[in-house]
C-alpha cells in the first residue's frame, strides 16, 4: 500500500525483455485503488501533501556542520526560538495557599499539651489534669528534697569563696570552711579545674540558704580533704559543727624510663611508646641545643628518656617534666643529659652544662678592649682595632668557637703567633698574640677544641688574647655574635650531679607503669561475719 492508496501489479513494470530485466527476478505491477471520497478522503490527501513537503526541510540541522551558512542559522534561530518558548512556559514556584490540616486556636493548643511528656526537673506543666475534689487539700508550701548533692569547678582566675557562693553555700559556712581548708593548705595552692563534690541539707527557714553538710575534693595529688558536718539533729538536720579530715594518699614517686628504637622518626617513635607529646618535645629541643638531629642521629640508634612521675594507691597517674634524655649507639651511651640544679639546666654527663649549637666564648676573661677605633698602646696613633680582647693569664687555654679547619698557623706580624680557623658559611676567626700553638695548618678542629694559650707575642702590652672574626672577608664586630654561656660542675655538686644520674641510670624502663601494691595495713578486712571468726585467734 503506497502513500497514495496504489499497489504494484506485474504489468505496470518493464518486461523481462527490457535492459533492466535479470532472470528470476518477480515485476510487480502498481494498480490504483479507488480514492476515498468526503472529509476523509480530502484529509488524507492534505495529510501526504504536507507531508512530502516537511520531508525535505530539515528542522533539527547539525549546528557543528556549515557553520556561519543561512543553513546553519536558522537552526540557531530554531534552539533559541525553543529555549525562549520553554521558559515563557517555565512553571511558577511560588508557595500554594491551602488551608491548614488542624485549626489553630488555643483549644487546639491545649488539647496537644496535654498530650505531651515534659520533664519536671526543667519545669514541665504538660499532662492532663484531674478536677479537684473535696478530698483535695491545697499544700502551703511545696516540699524540698532533704539534701542537694551538686558538683561545683574552680574555674580560671576564680575565688574558692566565689565558687562555693555560686553553689549555694551560706556566707557563714564559706567562712568557716575557707578558715579550715586555709589551715590545711593555702587557697591559692588549689589549681583551676579541680572539681569538688557538695552536700547542701535542709533549710533551716524558708527562703534562707541550705547548710553545707560535706564539702570532697582532691587538694593535691597525696591529699584529699573532706569538710563534713557533726552533731547535726537527725529530725531536723540543723546544728553541728563543721570538722576537716585530712586523707593523706600514699604515692609513689619512681620516675618513668622509657627506651626504644629511633625508627624513621624519632617523634612518632617515642610517641608510640607512650611518651607524652610535651616531654617529647621538651626532648627535642634539649637534644637539639646538644646535637644535629637530622645528621647525627640514625635510625638504629636507641632513644633514652626519663621523666619524673608519680603514681597514687587510688589509681591515678601524673606525668611530669623531664629528667633525663639520652641516645644511645651500639649499646653505649652517646649522649647523656640531666636536668640540674635549681634552673633545671641541662649538664651532659661530665658536668658541664653547655650547648653545642651556636659560638662559644674563645677564652674564659673579660673583655679589655673591644673593637673600633683607638690610639695604639704600643705604636702611639689611632688606627681601627679590629678585633676584640679578653684579658686572661698566660697560658690560660683559647679553644676554637666552633667546628673548622686551621687555614692558618703561625707568626703573623703584629698579631704574633696566631691560629686562623675557617668555621665554614663565610665565617672565619683569628686568635693572636699566643704564647704557643696546639694545632697545625690543615687539621680540623672541633667546636671547644684548644687551638693555642695566652701569651704576649707580637705588638702586645701584656698577656691577653687579640680576637677577629670575619664574615665573607670583611671584619665584624666579635660583640654583635651571641656567644653560648658554658657552666661546669665541680667539687661536691659534680660529686652529687654524678650520684644521681648513676641512680636515675638505674630505674628500670616501665617499672613505674605498675600498679602500687597494697601495704600490709592496707589490706581490706574481711566483708562477712563468718569469716572475721574465722580469722581472729584464739586465746587458750
Amino acid at each position: 500500500m503506497s502513500a497514495y492508496g496504489e499497489t504494484a501489479s506485474s504489468s505496470d513494470f518493464p518486461s523481462d525483455e527490457g535492459p533492466f530485466s535479470r532472470a528470476g527476478h518477480r515485476v510487480f505491477r502498481i494498480t490504483r485503488e479507488p480514492k476515498r471520497s468526503g472529509f476523509a478522503g480530502r484529509f488524507d490527501r492534505y495529510r501526504s501533501a504536507l507531508s512530502d513537503r516537511l520531508a525535505h526541510i530539515d528542522l533539527a540541522p547539525d549546528l557543528a556542520e556549515n557553520i556561519g551558512s543561512l543553513h546553519w542559522f536558522r537552526g540557531m534561530l530554531t534552539m533559541l526560538g525553543l529555549g525562549a518558548l520553554a521558559l515563557a512556559l517555565w512553571p511558577d514556584m511560588s508557595t500554594a495557599s491551602a488551608s491548614a490540616a488542624m485549626p489553630d486556636t488555643p483549644d487546639v493548643h491545649g488539647e496537644l499539651r496535654s498530650q505531651m511528656i515534659m520533664p519536671l526537673a526543667l519545669g514541665g506543666d504538660s499532662g492532663r489534669r484531674m478536677g479537684p475534689t473535696a478530698f483535695v487539700k491545697p499544700l502551703k508550701s511545696a516540699p524540698e528534697r532533704p539534701q542537694i548533692e551538686l558538683m561545683a569547678t574552680l574555674a580560671e582566675d576564680d575565688s574558692f569563696s566565689r565558687m562555693l557562693r555560686r553553689a549555694g553555700v551560706s556566707a557563714s559556712d564559706i567562712g568557716d570552711v575557707s578558715a579550715l581548708v586555709g589551715g590545711a593548705m593555702s587557697l591559692s595552692e588549689i589549681e583551676p579545674g579541680t572539681q569538688m563534690d557538695l552536700i547542701l541539707g535542709r533549710r533551716p527557714a524558708p527562703g534562707a540558704a541550705r547548710p553545707l553538710d560535706v564539702l570532697k575534693f582532691r587538694a593535691r595529688f597525696d591529699l584529699e580533704l573532706k569538710v563534713a558536718r557533726n552533731g547535726a539533729d537527725p529530725e531536723t538536720g540543723q546544728g553541728g559543727s563543721l570538722s576537716l579530715v585530712r586523707n593523706f594518699i600514699r604515692v609513689d614517686d619512681t620516675p618513668l624510663r622509657v627506651r626504644g628504637e629511633v625508627g624513621s622518626s624519632l617523634y612518632r617513635s617515642m610517641r608510640a611508646a607512650g611518651v607524652p607529646a610535651s616531654v617529647v618535645q621538651e626532648y627535642l629541643r634539649t637534644l637539639d641545643n646538644q646535637i644535629d638531629l637530622d645528621r647525627e642521629v640514625r635510625e638504629s640508634d636507641t632513644f633514652d628518656i626519663i621523666l619524673s612521675y608519680r603514681r597514687a594507691e587510688t589509681g591515678e597517674r601524673q606525668a611530669g617534666k623531664l629528667l633525663y634524655a639520652g641516645v644511645d649507639r651500639d649499646g653505649k651511651p652517646r649522649t647523656q643529659l640531666m636536668r640540674w640544679g635549681e634552673k633545671g639546666q641541662f649538664f651532659e654527663a661530665s658536668g658541664v652544662g653547655e650547648q653545642r649549637r651556636g659560638l662559644i666564648q674563645p677564652v674564659n676573661g673579660p673583655i679589655s678592649s673591644r673593637y673600633g677605633m683607638r690610639r695604639h698602646p704600643i705604636l702611639g696613633y689611632r688606627r681601627m682595632h679590629a678585633g676584640q680582647d679578653y684579658r686572661a693569664r698566660s697560658g690560660t687555654p683559647i679553644v676554637a668557637v666552633s667546628d673548622g679547619r686551621v687555614v692558618g698557623a703561625g707568626r703573623m706580624g703584629g698579631c704574633g703567633i696566631a691560629v686562623r680557623v675557617n668555621h665554614g658559611g663565610g665565617l672565619e676567626t683569628r686568635s693572636c698574640h699566643m704564647s704557643r700553638m696546639a694545632v697545625r695548618r690543615g687539621e680540623q678542629v672541633r667546636r671547644g677544641q684548644v687551638i693555642g694559650y695566652v701569651g704576649s707575642t707580637g705588638l702586645s702590652t701584656g698577656p691577653h688574647l687579640h680576637f677577629e672574626m670575619y664574615r665573607n672577608g670583611r671584619a665584624v664586630n666579635p660583640a654583635s655574635v651571641r656567644y653560648v654561656t658554658r657552666a661546669a660542675l665541680s667539687g661536691v655538686e659534680l660529686l652529687k650531679f654524678k650520684e644521681q644520674l648513676t641512680t636515675l641510670k638505674l630505674v628500670e624502663p616501665g617499672a613505674a607503669l605498675e600498679d602500687l601494691t597494697p601495704k600490709v595495713e592496707q589490706v581490706e578486712e574481711p566483708a562477712r561475719e563468718i569469716e572475721k571468726i574465722n580469722s581472729t585467734k584464739r586465746v587458750d
